[in-house]
């Protein structure tokens, strides 16, 4: 039921004051959103199915479709601290990212990732909770996390950067691009935020939130 709700306010429009134009453009903790690659032009994915090698946890892929909904991840704090609805992702800061259909976060470890031998990358965890192989940096170069903005993110426990190695793979999930983790900021590393819920608090002093709205 909050998974149905949450998807729901992804098809409400809402105006945004011009006044807060600047603020609906950075990615902020809670908000809910799709990232794009952009080299590669493929969403980060995840769904129900497990890697037959490796650690056997949730896949994660890329996907060339717009409209999926399991492409969509929830921003939030590194684990054992909290960050508040609205709060601006400062680059630089340590995330997790919850995939919101499966509660699992993006996580990396030291296995092989099945196609091209690069680092795994899976989905971990049990509703939302996880442990450090979840974290990520945020590597950009303004103050916050820009919507428009290409970033990099950097798993914090091995150093290798989130990418897409470029391969594909067959059944069951054919046409879906392999996701791995690799040594250096290559190409295939550089993601932007697509559609999604993104929460805009109007005032510090005010008690309800605002919510930019792209379309899925």
């Amino acid at each position: 039921m909050h998974h149905a709700i949450l998807l729901a306010g992804l098809l409400l429009v809402v105006r945004i004051p011009s006044g807060a134009a600047t603020e609906s453009n950075v990615v902020t903790c809670g908000s809910i959103l799709k990232l794009l690659n952009s080299d590669y032009s493929f969403r980060l994915h995840s769904h129900d199915v497990k890697y037959g090698s490796g650690s056997g946890q949730q896949s994660v892929t890329g996907v060339e479709q717009k409209e999926d909904v399991n492409s969509h991840w929830v921003i939030k704090a590194q684990t054992g601290e909290m960050c508040e609805r609205g709060e601006p992702i400062t680059c630089g800061s340590t995330v997790r990212l919850e995939h919101l259909s499966t509660k699992k976060n993006l996580h990396s470890h030291h296995f092989s990732s099945p196609l091209s031998g690069e680092q795994e990358v899976s989905a971990y965890g049990t509703d939302g909770l996880g442990d450090t192989g979840d974290h990520w940096e945020v590597v950009c170069s303004n103050e916050n996390w820009m919507r428009s903005a290409h970033v990099r993110l950097r798993h914090i426990d091995t150093g290798m950067y989130l990418g897409m190695s470029g391969r594909s793979y067959g059944r069951p999930i054919s046409g879906q691009m392999e996701i791995v983790g690799v040594h250096k900021p290559q190409h295939g590393t550089r993601w932007t935020t697509a559609e999604g819920l993104f929460i805009v608090t109007k005032e510090k002093s005010s008690t309800h939130e605002e919510y930019a709205h792209s379309e899925l």
